[in-house]
């Protein structure tokens, strides 16, 4: 008998040490498990990324595919209309001379004259479109560079009593860029802007440091008008699409194929409170 209540506590030690390690094995098991289920929801979630920026350098791909044959053509056309242009433009302004004290003449002389000048713009935009583009870069402090394309735009600002609102622009923000490219770009964005605002209308530009991996600023301009229509929003950097009555369609186009000279990116949205912000991000 007493050999035999000797070895109970032996075998319950046993068990115990043996449920022990059977509770190890399972919380490891399960640690494990963890683990796996925690690295495998992150490479998916690393593959949407890869298949998000994949889908985004292919639809890159196929735009510029487009607009470089786009472009071929716009070149072959803004060659063929440009010499005839400028043979009725010359004919035009001898016209003028010859006509000097008659206005009735003159008045139609001058309609076709502002009319070939329209024509010649178009050619210019077209030529600017399809023309490689070197960035030369160089270090800019933003608020001088935007202040001065203000001034450029000031016509237009005082004609629509348009306010502008620059509070939330870093004032020692030094950007890299091409100057006279970036002036073009945001000369373009402020003036549609103030035109999309309307009479008495508000604009907000702003800019300052972006943490991201590879852009280093971000540059915004919104107005306060009636937006952009969801269907044209696609289409909006596409050249010769234009929602306005007159106008190639070209100049937003220009801007998008300029910010890429610049290995950047620019975005429209519509604002939920009305009007829409065009983003600019820059390395």
């Amino acid at each position: 008998m007493q050999q035999n209540n000797a070895t109970k506590p032996k075998l319950a030690d046993n068990a115990d040490q043996a449920m022990e390690q059977l509770a190890s094995i399972i919380a490891s098991y399960s640690e494990i498990t963890e683990r796996m289920q925690s690295s495998h929801q992150k490479l998916q979630g690393e593959v949407k990324l890869l298949r998000e920026e994949l889908r985004h350098k292919n639809e890159m791909l196929q735009r510029k595919s487009r607009l470089a044959a786009l472009g071929e053509m716009a070149a072959g056309v803004a060659h063929e209309i440009r010499n005839p242009l400028g043979g009725v433009q010359l004919y035009a302004s001898l016209l003028e001379k010859e006509l000097v004290g008659n206005e009735a003449s003159l008045q139609w002389v001058r309609k076709i004259i502002k009319g070939v000048r329209g024509l010649d713009l178009i050619v210019n935009d077209m030529l600017t479109f399809t023309q490689d583009s070197f960035c030369d870069k160089t270090e800019v402090n933003f608020t001088a560079l935007l202040t001065e394309v203000l001034d450029y735009a000031r016509p237009q600002i005082r004609s629509k009593n348009t306010r502008i609102d620059i509070t939330d622009v870093a004032s020692n923000l030094v950007v890299n860029v091409d100057l006279n490219m970036m002036t073009r770009i945001l000369l373009n964005l402020i003036l549609n802007a103030v035109d999309a605002a309307g009479d008495s209308g508000n604009v907000v530009i702003k800019a300052g440091p972006h943490k991201a991996k590879d852009y280093k600023v971000f540059v915004s301009v919104s107005d306060d008008g009636c937006g952009i229509k969801p269907e044209a929003l696609k289409k909006i950097f596409n050249p010769f699409f234009t929602t306005k009555d007159s106008g190639t369609g070209l100049g937003l186009a220009i801007v998008h194929r300029l910010i890429e000279c610049h290995n950047g990116l620019i975005s429209a949205i519509n604002n939920n409170s009305g009007g829409a912000t065009f983003t600019i991000l820059l390395p």
